[in-house]
């Protein structure tokens, strides 16, 4: 496993890829960019371009009427975007950088010819979109939670997310984000998340400070927040 690329270490969840298929996918992300924060990934439209996310924390969203925002997804190291969307189909939602990130263009053409080529990036590729749907599923659940469990929940996905690529330790990482953005992640009022943060810091089941998240006791906390990390299948595809 290239354990320095976030996007191997996660393809690699769904099975081994052979050193040839690592290299075909490494070769596909020499080209970077870099994209400011609180600026959109994606620009017009171009139907044969899918997007990875290489640094950073990024979302997907949608602006409502009144122009307030809601996230309704992160975009995480190694998480690529717009995969099966093409044209006006499945671009209802954007994707906007949380913070400053490195983004690969990906050709679409060239990855659908690697997926026919290769076993094991066609098996990776297909379970990156179980994974979407059903992590899909689950936030659409965590919406019925009160807010208090809803952001708990959101925390410890983060947590076991960024431990797959190597950038949170056991219980803690680091959460660059500012607290509107975590409201817009739970649908709440930007006055409500600071009491429902000021809550799990009462209680003793939170540190927040200085963009480092740290959970007090983290199997307690993921009772707390009716977290099981199943849904985001990082077990692979299972025996």
């Amino acid at each position: 496993m290239a354990s320095g690329d976030p996007f191997l270490r996660k393809l690699e969840r769904a099975g081994a890829l052979s050193d040839e298929e690592q290299a075909e996918l490494q070769a596909l992300t020499f080209n970077r960019r870099a994209v400011p924060a609180r600026n959109d990934i994606v620009t017009g439209d171009i139907p044969d371009r899918v997007y990875l996310v290489m640094n950073g924390f990024a979302c997907r969203y949608k602006i409502l009427r009144g122009g307030t925002r809601r996230i309704v997804s992160f975009v995480l190291p190694g998480d690529l975007c717009y995969m099966h969307d093409t044209g006006a189909f499945g671009r209802d939602l954007r994707v906007g950088a949380l913070t400053p990130c490195s983004v690969v263009d990906l050709s679409r053409s060239e990855l659908i010819e690697l997926i026919g080529t290769y076993p094991g990036i066609n098996r990776a590729i297909w379970w990156v979109t179980l994974r979407e749907l059903s992590r899909a599923r689950e936030w659409i659940v965590n919406d019925t939670r009160p807010a208090d469990k809803r952001l708990a929940h959101t925390l410890c996905e983060l947590l076991v997310c960024l431990q797959v690529i190597g950038l949170a330790d056991e219980d803690s990482f680091e959460l660059p984000l500012s607290q509107s953005d975590v409201a817009d992640v739970l649908g709440i009022s930007h006055v409500h998340i600071n009491r429902v943060v000021q809550s799990l810091r009462a209680g003793g089941l939170i540190t927040w400070s200085d963009n480092l998240v740290t959970i007090s006791d983290v199997q307690e906390f993921k009772a707390f927040g009716e977290f099981d990390p199943a849904y985001l299948c990082f077990d692979g595809f299972g025996p």
